[in-house]
């Protein structure tokens, strides 16, 4: 049987953060989905196809990994109904530091009280990955700083035509 997780994340823009934790995952899972957010309460700087296309050309043009294993989708709904209709039982989510936790973990008890039979696994990222933020990272490009740490060629690509 297959067993898959759902990694949940707005990825606005996608980061070396993101893809540490998706790497690590691959290493647990036999298919990852990754769920582009399309809520409606965040002001995206790139709507949901646009994330998807740069989640894509990040992960299997730039990278080069292995499209079998990894689905990327956009989703509206609850996590937990995701997981239902993607028959998995595993959240994923990224901790960079102490100050993500509390939030994390409110929202893996949330996920738990609607779904019981859901677990939250939590990935840290590498080291000199853990402070990197696509909000941090939108901020630098917008400044015409250098990116070049903190995401994918294809990324930077789409972050500066965005801001030309």
């Amino acid at each position: 049987m297959l067993k898959s997780a759902i990694y949940p994340g707005t990825f606005d823009p996608i980061t070396f953060g993101h893809i540490d934790v998706i790497k690590k995952s691959l290493k647990l899972f036999d298919k990852i989905i990754v769920a582009v957010s399309d809520g409606e309460n965040k002001n995206y700087l790139f709507d949901v196809e646009q994330r998807i296309e740069i989640v894509k050309k990040a992960l299997f043009k730039d990278l080069k990994l292995n499209k079998k294993k990894i689905v990327v989708i956009p989703f509206q709904s609850l996590t937990t109904d995701l997981c239902k209709k993607y028959k998995s039982n595993i959240i994923l989510r990224g901790l960079r530091a102490v100050s993500d936790f509390e939030y994390e973990f409110q929202l893996a008890g949330m996920n738990r009280k609607l779904n019981n039979s859901i677990e939250t696994l939590f990935l840290m990222s590498d080291v000199e990955n853990q402070i990197i933020s696509s909000k941090f990272v939108k901020e630098i490009v917008k400044l015409n700083g250098d990116i070049k740490k903190f995401t994918t060629k294809s990324t930077i690509k789409a972050l500066k035509e965005k801001y030309e």
